[in-house]
């Protein structure tokens, strides 16, 4: 069986040097599978509708003779909630969101993803699969504002003990746990 194809979405300020979501594309791609990160454009001043456009780009270019995995952190899980909020959209196996911000977010930059759509149906018509990861400690999201996401989203959350916003200042660096998921669908995740 071949490896997935993986998206990879990064989230406000993008995913700089050692952060896992570069690791894990580099790891992907040297396993002999399929990575694709974009960088959208102005990641310190996100627009929502330019990274739509963006995200549809990469969509069609997903091949369809393996399984296709997104996995978005941060901001990134609001984007692909817009994106699945909207008609004739690309379907994808799997969606791991990681780390997503509370909805009530105060950074004025990231204001045009919120409100964001919180349709279970639009998850499950965009994707087979959807999960959510939560760090425990996380500056942006508290544990109880990522478990009632999961709630109104009716999807799996696992929580990772002092993980904080699952990024490097948290150690994410290498994460192993999430390429096994991307690999083999292993639930729960698990910490680094």
């Amino acid at each position: 069986m071949s490896l997935p194809h993986v998206l990879l979405l990064h989230g406000y300020t993008g995913s700089g040097p050692g952060h896992w979501q570069r690791w894990l594309a580099q790891t992907v791609s040297e396993h002999g599978g399929l990575a694709d990160m974009p960088h959208f454009s102005s990641p310190e001043a996100p627009d929502r509708d330019t990274w739509l456009r963006e995200l549809d780009t990469h969509l069609e270019a997903l091949p369809t003779d393996r399984e296709r995995v997104v996995v978005a952190h941060s901001l990134g899980c609001y984007l692909w909630l817009h994106h699945a909020a909207r008609e004739s959209i690309a379907h994808v196996d799997r969606v791991l969101l990681v780390a997503p911000p509370a909805l009530d977010h105060p950074e004025p930059a990231i204001k045009s993803f919120f409100p964001a759509p919180l349709d279970p149906a639009n998850l499950r018509r965009a994707a087979t699969e959807t999960r959510l990861i939560a760090g425990e400690g996380d500056p942006h999201c508290s544990m109880q504002a990522a478990k009632e996401l999961a709630e109104a989203l009716r999807i799996e959350i696992d929580v990772l003990p002092g993980a904080g916003h699952v990024n490097i200042d948290a150690g994410y660096g290498e994460w192993p746990a999430v390429l096994k998921w991307v690999r083999s669908k292993t639930v729960p995740l698990s910490p680094r």
